[in-house]
Formats: C-alpha cells, structure tokens, sequence
C-alpha cells in the first residue's frame, strides 16, 4: 500500500533545492523518514545552545525566525521551502542561534543520518548545504556580512565601494594531453607545442604520476640539469595535488596559492586514484573571472563608448539571473546589481563629459530618482533622474543651465541606448525642471513642502527616494539638510506624504482574495507595483523622514533602521523588510520570465505555493498602513 503522506513530501520537497536535483527514488526512500512538525506561532525549534537534533528541518508552511538571543538581533527568516539547522549536519556542534516560530508553521524533519549518505556523494547537493549553512550563520543586518551571505565573498572598501570575490563555479580544459612517464622531454615539448599548451600531463594507466609545465622546461632543461633525451619523469612536478571537479572560482585561486602551483589536477573524487576530468590553469582563473562582477565593473569603467557599456549591462542581467537561480539573498543581489547599474550610468556621464567642448563651469551632482535611488531597479525600466548644480550669480545662471541641460541631453541619450527607457513623465535631468542649480532646487522643495497640493506629494516622494549617481555630494548633503529641517518646520506635510501613502490599492479583498485589474489592458491581472510594493515604499518614506534619518533610501534598509528606532514596533518593521525584498524578488523573477518590467502578474500562471508567498505579504501592508493612518491621524486632519 502506498504512503500518500510521504508521497505528499516528496511531490513538495522536489520543488526546492537541494531536493530538484536528487534522483528520483532517493527523494522517495528519503522522504518516508521524514517527520512531520506542528509549531505554534512563537514557539521554539531548537534555543541557543541548545544541544544538535538529529534532523535538520525545511519549512513547509508559515515562517521561521532565526535569531540571536544574545544580541537580541534577527540573522534570517525562512518561509516555504526554505532550510535551517543545518549545524548537525555540517559541523556537527550546538546551535549558534534560536529557531522561533514567526507564525504557525509546519516543518519537514529530515533525518541527518539518512541524508548524510546523499550529501557525501552528490557534490552539488553538498555544495548548497554549505552555502545555505554560511548564510544562516551571518547577521544580515551588518552591512558587510551582508555581503559575504551567500557564497559570494564582498565587502565595502574605506571609499564605501563594492569589492566583489565571486564564488562562481569554474571553467576548466577538459581536453587532457598526456604522455607516460618514459616519454622523452623533446617529443613532449614537442607535443606540448603542437597543442599550444603550457602543460602535460604524466599518467599511468590513466592515473596522473605528475606534471609537465613550461616553468619545468625552463628551469630543468634550458639551464642544462636534464638532457631532452631524459625522461619527463625526471623533471615533473609529483605527485600531483587533485581537486574534485566542482570548484569555485575562489576555491581554485587559495588551492594554487596554498600549494604554490599554476595548475590544479580535475578528478571525479577529487582523488589522485579518480577518473581524470580535466585540468585547470592559472589562466582558466582568469578567463572564468569574466562572470565576476568586479571583473565586470572594471570592464564598464574602461568604456569608451556606450556601446560597449551597453553590451556589458547584457552581462549584468545575466548575473541577475544567475544569482535568482542561486536563490541568493535579495538584499545582497540587489546591492551587488545595484552597484554595477551605479557603474554603468557614471560611466555614461563620464563618456557625455568627455564629449562636452568644454569642463563643468561649476560642480554638480547627477541623482537617481526612484527604484534606482533606492537601489531597488534590478530590470531594465524607465529612467528618473535630476541634475543639481552649484549656485552662480543670477547673470551666469541662463549659460550654466544651459551647459548642464545640454550634458543631461547626452547622458539621457545615452542611458537610453544602454537600456532605460525615456521617463513618460519626463522627470528626468534632461528637462529645465529637474535641472536646477541648489538655490532653484531648495526653492522648489520649500514649495512641495509648504503646499502640498497631491501634486507636490507625488512630486516630493519620487524625489526623496535619491541617491548620488556621480558628482559632489555635498550638494546632495546641502539639499537633505533642507528637506530635513523645512518639514520639521511644517509638521503637516508628513500628514500629507502619510496621505499618500495611504492611496494604493489594497492588494486583497474578502478572504484574502487577490483584487485584479477590472478594466484596461491589463484586465484581471494583479499589479504588483501599485496594490504591494508601493504601499511599502511609501510607508517606509514617510517615517524615515520623521525620524530625519538621511542617507538611507532603501525601503527595507529603512524600515530596519526603524527597527532600531522603535524597538516596540520591531516586529512589524521587520515583517515589512522582509515583505519587500520578497515582492522586489518576486517582481525581478517575473520581469526576466515575460522580459517585461515583472509589474503585472497572471495570477493563473502562479503556482500555489507562489500564491502563498505573495499573500503572505499582505498582512504586513495592512499592518503598516494602519500604523501610518493612526500615528499620523490622517483621517481627522484630511477628512
């Protein structure tokens, strides 16, 4: 008779890795010794400290919080599909942190002795383990551990740039040329010639003796220590030091430097007695640094033309892509690409720059606006941008506007042909209206601020998501200050951003169902930017700006810095961080499945465990906006 619960196991844990990637019949036999666990919202999985269970565990339905007690700080959430505990399994020690029911949730328990066996012999599946281990053991509120989470190894320079040591896995040769150990040096150096190699390999039985490399000719040969007559097993380097074929780029780079070598030996077991697969170079490092994103950065910085940057942004995307397959975390993808999108427009404006007849008759700082001011624009949408330049005496002014509308002309031009399309609003640095010198922009601001019309709101929440694209920041500084200091003046512009905060469409109506377009081109589909992430956005803007916290633009950056600030609305703040970097990562899967902008959804091509992540979401939106509505008392100043 057959088991229809593990059966039901089995049909969920294939949909996730490392599960999609086990043979079939293991996933069966595997899933008939898995334990099944009710927990209570706030109840314990296993405490700090607290001594190694025999199963790790894979969320099933509700979400998980793992957290440092001691620190009192949240390191992860995990919701379906996800895994945690994974200690046991990989170093075998007591739990580090404290697993917490964030909501009712049940858990799949999977037995560490039966997986084990799996995990040892299937590399793959070893490789996510470890990884999926290294990120719930970091604390992803610190700004560079943040950067480490996934496998990929970053941090933040003394300048605050992005340095990136991709964790990619590496190409090899797979064309092995080899010769046996009696093979004199001649016919080798000829047949290392012939093969425009830098190395041979000595095998016996197909089983690698030694290595062979120019470095041996030169210093064994060409000095006189050995005659071309002799034998390569007088001059190769033995024995030889073998790697298991799935290697990272980092990996590959420490085993050269560890073993003081310029080539690594590729066997199926990582033995010297496995079936050989190939071999690696120093220069195989080097060609596999091409899908690095620091190798990519340095290729747009040297861009001459926007062609070439246009080209390289290609690669970006295909970065973006492979990072969603990873199931990297989403704020280290959007920081990493993020950061190179941050490239790719400096260098435009450095290319416009270039092409002006004459330097900046003053400094400016060019800002994006929006997503890409909150480092949240990971698909290729429209621009929003503005330009500000320093103050000049009112007669110079008509020429200095005019030199900077003529650059911005260029560097939207260019923008464009890499891949963002015109603003349809024309909020852009190429219009006299967001081109302004730090005078006529504080002016402006002082307008918004003082009357609010629904106008000027949504003026000042595009603008007020900004980030320094290239230029003087103490311009950008300059203009924060006056934001800051003209709405502590008059209080009752908050009421007004908190009114519009307030404006989205609610994402569901009665029970819980997904309220869809009625009308229009896009009838019956969900708009995801409007009824879900827009009310987050929103919502986090316009408390961060009451708290006059500059320098943060990030929607979930801020609410965790609120987080911070209001430790009684801590659960919230988070619920709402996480809620956003789901949507964000949710919308960017779907833009780059339809390559369209991910913002309306066909809820009948949703699975239904999509369904539920989405939904799950909502109660957070509500939750926010209840809190918007109260502290601010909108209703009873606008109604």
């Amino acid at each position: 008779m057959k088991n229809l619960i593990s059966e039901r196991v089995a049909d969920f844990l294939k949909n996730y890795p490392p599960f999609n990637i086990m043979e079939g019949k293991l996933l069966e036999n595997l899933s008939q010794q898995v334990t099944i666990i009710y927990k209570e919202k706030g109840s314990l999985v296993f405490s700090l400290d607290e001594e190694a269970h025999p199963h790790f565990y894979v969320v099933h339905k509700g979400a998980i919080e793992l957290n440092n007690p001691i620190t009192k700080s949240i390191t992860d959430y995990c919701d379906e599909g996800d895994i945690f505990g994974l200690r046991p399994l990989i170093a075998r020690e007591n739990y580090k942190l404290e697993a917490r029911a964030y909501e009712e949730s049940i858990l799949y328990a999977i037995p560490i002795a039966a997986f084990r066996p799996i995990s040892e012999s299937n590399q793959r599946v070893s490789n996510f383990l470890t990884e999926s281990f290294a990120s719930n053991t970091r604390n992803p509120y610190n700004q560079t551990r943040k950067l480490e989470k996934s496998g990929i190894s970053a941090s933040l320079n003394a300048q605050g740039n992005l340095v990136i040591d991709d964790f990619q896995p590496i190409r090899y040769t797979k064309k092995l040329i080899t010769c046996g150990p009696r093979t004199t040096i001649q016919k080798a150096a000829e047949k290392m010639t012939k093969n425009r190699i830098g190395s041979i390999l000595v095998c016996d039985n197909e089983l690698p003796l030694g290595i062979v490399t120019d470095k041996d000719l030169r210093n064994k040969v060409v000095t006189g220590n050995f005659p071309i007559s002799a034998s390569v097993k007088n001059i190769m380097s033995s024995p030889v030091i073998t790697y298991p074929e799935k290697m990272t780029i980092a990996q590959a780079q420490m085993a050269m430097m560890k073993n003081d070598i310029s080539h690594l030996i590729l066997t199926k077991d990582g033995t010297p007695n496995g079936e050989l697969v190939g071999i690696l170079s120093k220069n195989d490092i080097m060609v596999s640094l091409g899908d690095n994103p620091a190798v990519i950065v340095k290729a747009i910085k040297r861009a001459k033309k926007i062609k070439q940057v246009k080209e390289l942004r290609k690669s970006i995307m295909m970065l973006l892509n492979g990072y969603l397959e990873q199931n990297l975390p989403m704020a280290l993808t959007s920081k990493i690409i993020s950061e190179m999108n941050d490239t790719c427009i400096k260098q435009v404006i450095k290319i416009s720059l270039d092409r002006m007849k004459s330097p900046p008759p003053v400094d400016f700082a060019w800002l994006a606006l929006g997503s890409q001011g909150r480092g949240e624009q990971l698909l290729h949408t429209d621009q929003d941008n503005a330009l500000v330049f320093e103050d000049v005496p009112e007669e110079q002014l008509p020429k200095t506007t005019k030199y900077f509308l003529d650059l911005s002309k260029r560097v939207t031009k260019g923008l464009n042909k890499i891949g963002y399309e015109y603003c349809p609003a024309d909020m852009m640095a190429s219009n006299p209206k967001w081109c302004l010198s730090l005078k006529e922009w504080k002016n402006k601001i002082s307008y918004w601020i003082i009357n609010p019309g629904p106008n000027e709101v949504l003026m000042s929440s595009i603008f007020f998501d900004y980030s320094l694209s290239f230029g003087n920041r103490d311009l950008v500084d300059q203009m924060s200050d006056h934001i800051f200091s003209s709405v502590e003046k008059y209080p009752i512009f908050l009421v007004h951003i908190a009114n519009g905060a307030l404006q989205s469409p609610s994402p569901s109506g009665f029970f819980r169902s997904f309220l869809v377009e009625q009308d229009g081109q896009h009838k019956d589909f969900f708009d995801l930017k409007n009824r879900a992430l827009r009310p987050l956005v929103d919502a986090a803007r316009v408390l961060i700006l009451s708290h006059s916290v500059k320098a943060i633009s990030n929607t979930w950056e801020r609410y965790e810095k609120l987080a911070e600030l209001e430790p009684n609305n801590k659960e919230l703040y988070l619920a709402c961080s996480y809620a956003t970097k789901a949507l964000i990562k949710f919308r960017t899967r779907q833009g780059l499945l339809h390559r369209d902008s991910g913002r309306y959804i066909e809820l009948e091509s949703l699975t239904k465990e999509e369904k539920m992540k989405l939904k799950r979401t909502f109660k957070a939106i509500k939750e926010i906006q209840d809190l918007i509505s109260i502290r601010f008392k909108v209703s009873n100043i606008l109604g």
